[in-house]
């Protein structure tokens, strides 16, 4: 069972600033309370006792508001003093793990899918990297991830509009060990340095489902949020 996850909290949140300009993205109220809390909400529903926060912009709002634990969960920092990318931040904190195997989710997305189920594909497929990927239509935001019959990712197929399809939900199970053998390091891409650069080279599974998910990367469904999540 995989009891240890990476949050990236480190965002800037460009696109949200109009709204939501005095805390960093993840911070964002929804209903009263900080959006990261209904992710690491959803990371204690499914039993794990240890994330790492990879922070960066105005971290110590996030690092005064939690503490080191959250409703039993233990919680430790990575700090980046310069961006990382998403990559060299789940590189960096993933440092701090003492299992080879973790989550990693996003502390401005929520998709309430079911983290073990997700572990135990990664244990049966024996898997380098599991994705959690949500069905979704008529979208242009997101790009797609094409599977084969045996859930084996075949490719990222980039941005554009499609009248339906599976998104990578940026909620992953990932091995420890093939991040360390790609010998990527410093700032760099998870997306596009790691998972498109190696999916031909390491096995990568996705999970198809249809449970809630929410982005409040955008002023539009940051309000959506609001509504939803109350």
């Amino acid at each position: 069972m995989v009891k240890q996850a990476i949050i990236l909290a480190g965002g800037f949140g460009t696109r949200l600033q109009t709204v939501v300009n005095e805390v960093p993205k993840p911070m964002a109220p929804v209903g009263g309370r900080p959006f990261l809390e209904y992710v690491m909400d959803h990371c204690k529903l499914y039993g794990i006792e240890k994330i790492i926060l990879a922070v960066g912009y105005k971290h110590e709002i996030i690092i005064e508001h939690f503490s080191d634990n959250y409703r039993g969960i233990q919680l430790e920092y990575s700090i980046e003093h310069e961006a990382l990318g998403t990559g060299g931040g789940i590189l960096q904190a993933a440092q701090m793990l003492e299992e080879e195997a973790f989550f990693v989710l996003n502390g401005d997305t929520l998709f309430k899918v079911d983290l073990q189920e997700l572990g135990k594909l990664y244990e049966e497929k024996k898997a380098g990297m599991v994705l959690a990927l949500c069905e979704m239509k008529n979208f242009d935001r997101y790009g797609i991830v094409a599977l084969n019959e045996e859930q084996r990712v075949l490719s990222f197929i980039e941005k554009q509009y499609q009248s339906k399809g599976n998104i990578n939900a940026g909620v992953y199970v990932l091995n420890n060990e093939i991040l360390r053998r790609s010998k990527l390091r410093g700032r760099f891409s998870f997306e596009k340095d790691f998972m498109e650069a190696f999916v031909g080279s390491y096995q990568f599974y996705g999970s198809v489902s249809s449970d809630y998910f929410i982005d409040i990367g955008i002023p539009e469904d940051y309000r959506r949020a609001e509504e939803e999540l109350l």
